[in-house]
């Protein structure tokens, strides 16, 4: 008996799109390196590049390199555009990437290769970290031990700019992907969360054109984003921790109370019955740490209460089929069945 793989997948057309804001010096040359890989490869392709209310020559230099370019009156931000060329997009295959010259676009195929068996590949900024702000650093380290800790596994790389995925895995998460620098993200933690099979292809990452767009006080959006989606998808991964520690710390303190009771009183017997053994802080900890369990687990519960209600995901594309043929003539072959 033989065991088949049953193969559907082919070389789809692809919609790359490009979020761009005051990028006229580098959307230009973006869109003709990525033309010429994809050309190159024999993979049919269309670029978007999503104009996000630019003050400058953005659209113009995205025109004459050939891209398609749609233009927001305003800024709106970068979630925003990727949710705009995604709905507009012909294709159900979609790359992003961004337009300052950070990505390099031959890894691009490599990225649509893989997700012959995934739901989102990303190109892990894991080779070259050199051209990412040394103040942004820590920041990203704080973020990324976060994000790991609600998706329950390491992530190279938590908001790289340069992914491929099929449009109908992400289109059920509009509600709450943000429109603003975290849109990758929220994707990232929400396909994670629920089970679907993201992968990682290392990549480069160069030094910018022009200036960057993100700020300091991104830093907090970015903490309020991780924490919100672990409210959305794992809330016990967050009050858990917080609930035992908060009871931890409170039954130290009681066993210090009931320890140091006798040389700050000077009896110890039932007279203590009457005594004012444990201290405030005990109490209130222990309180306090019972009240973040009972909301946590209430959440999670609701949670999973209402996901019984809500429609069926889309399936995930991380499984091969493998079928047996009884007709077949049995012969050795190796198989592998994705996680």
């Amino acid at each position: 008996m033989e065991l088949k793989f049953q193969d559907q997948f082919v070389t789809a057309p692809v919609s790359v799109i490009i979020p761009a804001y005051n990028e006229e010096q580098a959307v230009g040359a973006q869109v003709h390196s990525i033309a010429r890989v994809l050309e190159a490869e024999g993979i049919p392709h269309e670029i978007i590049v999503v104009d996000d209310g630019s003050h400058d020559h953005t659209t113009e230099h995205a025109i004459q390199a050939g891209a398609r370019v749609l233009r927001h009156l305003e800024n709106r931000g970068y979630g925003a555009s990727l949710k705009t060329g995604i709905d507009a997009a012909h294709y159900d295959t979609i790359v992003i990437s961004d337009a300052d010259g950070t990505y390099p676009s031959h890894e691009i195929p490599a990225l649509i290769a893989k997700l012959e068996t995934a739901d989102m590949v990303v190109g892990a900024r894991t080779t070259q970290i050199s051209h990412i702000p040394l103040i942004r650093r820590p920041a990203k380290w704080i973020l990324g031990r976060l994000a790991d800790q609600i998706a329950g596994r390491k992530i190279p790389d938590l908001n790289s700019g340069l992914r491929a995925f099929r449009r109908d895995c992400i289109r059920q998460y509009f509600p709450i992907l943000s429109n603003r620098f975290s849109f990758t993200t929220t994707s990232t933690l929400a396909l994670m969360a629920d089970d679907y099979r993201v992968v990682y292809h290392p990549i480069d990452y160069y030094a910018r054109v022009g200036q960057s767009k993100i700020r300091a006080r991104h830093f907090m959006d970015f903490m309020m984003l991780v924490l919100r989606m672990a409210m959305l998808f794992q809330p016990m991964k967050i009050f858990l921790p917080l609930a035992v520690g908060c009871i931890g710390l409170g039954l130290v303190k009681m066993l210090f109370d009931v320890v140091s009771i006798y040389p700050r009183t000077g009896t110890f017997g039932w007279e203590l019955l009457v005594l004012p053994v444990l201290s405030t802080s005990a109490v209130l900890l222990l309180i306090v740490g019972l009240q973040l369990l009972l909301i946590g687990m209430v959440a999670d519960g609701a949670l999973r209460r209402i996901a019984q209600h809500n429609g069926p995901l889309v399936p995930s594309h991380g499984v091969r089929v493998v079928e047996a043929s009884p007709f077949a003539p049995s012969r050795q072959r190796d198989t592998v069945l994705t996680d």
